[in-house]
C-alpha cells in the first residue's frame, strides 16, 4: 500500500496485521481519487472509520488543506500517526480515538468538502449513519463510501442523493452528494 500521487507519492504506506483488516486497493483508491480530483484542493476532509489512514493521507498528499482521521482502535491511530510521520504530513491531520456514531455526535454541522467512508463490511454500518454524515457535509461536498457489491444503497438517504456507483470486480465505491446540489448540477 503506498501514496499514488501528490508530496508524499511513492511512500509505502503501514497497514494493520489481521483478517479483519482490507485496505483499499491502489486501483479501488486511484479510481476514488479520479472522480474527486478536483475538488480536493484546500479540501477539509473526514476519514471515518480510517485504519491505516490512506484515504485521509492520500487527500492531503493531493492537495487537502486539513484531515481528520476517526477510528475507535487505538492500535488504527497508532498506525496512522507513523504513517503520517512518514509522509510528513502530522501537522495538517487530527486523530480522534471514537466510534463513527460517538464522533458524529460531536462534530458540528457542514464541516467536510470530502468524506471518505471505509467501514467493516458485513456490518450494515453505511445504511445506520450515512443520514446522519449528510449534516456535516459542506454545500457541494461529496460522501465517498466504499462497500461490498452485495450492499445495496438507496439513492436517496435523508438529504443525500447518490450521484454514480462505481465498479472494482466485488467492491463498488459510491459518490453521494446533497440532494438540492445535485438537483441544481442536473438542471444546468
Amino acid at each position: 500500500m503506498r501514496v499514488i500521487t501528490g508530496k508524499a507519492k511513492g511512500i509505502r504506506l503501514k497497514t494493520l496485521e489481521g483478517l479483519d483488516v482490507r485496505p483499499t486497493t491502489d486501483r479501488v483508491k486511484e479510481g476514488m481519487f479520479s472522480a474527486i480530483q478536483f475538488q480536493i484542493p484546500q479540501a477539509r476532509v473526514l476519514d471515518l472509520f480510517a485504519g491505516s489512514g490512506q484515504l485521509g493521507i492520500e487527500a492531503l498528499s493531493r492537495g487537502a488543506k486539513q484531515a481528520v482521521f476517526v477510528d475507535q482502535s487505538a492500535e488504527s491511530l497508532h498506525i496512522v500517526k507513523e504513517n503520517l510521520k512518514k509522509t510528513n504530513l502530522t501537522d495538517y491531520a487530527e486523530l480522534y480515538q471514537k466510534s463513527a456514531e460517538q464522533y458524529l455526535r460531536l462534530c458540528p454541522d457542514h464541516s467536510f468538502d470530502l468524506i471518505f467512508l471505509d467501514p467493516p463490511y458485513r456490518n450494515q454500518i453505511l445504511e445506520k449513519i450515512l443520514p446522519e454524515i449528510g449534516r456535516i457535509l459542506k454545500p457541494h461536498g461529496k460522501i465517498i463510501a466504499e462497500h461490498e457489491i452485495n450492499c445495496s444503497l438507496p439513492e436517496e438517504i435523508s438529504d443525500l442523493i447518490l450521484q454514480k456507483n462505481y465498479f472494482y470486480g466485488k467492491i463498488v465505491v459510491s459518490v453521494f452528494s446533497e440532494k438540492i446540489i445535485a438537483e441544481k448540477e442536473t438542471e444546468i
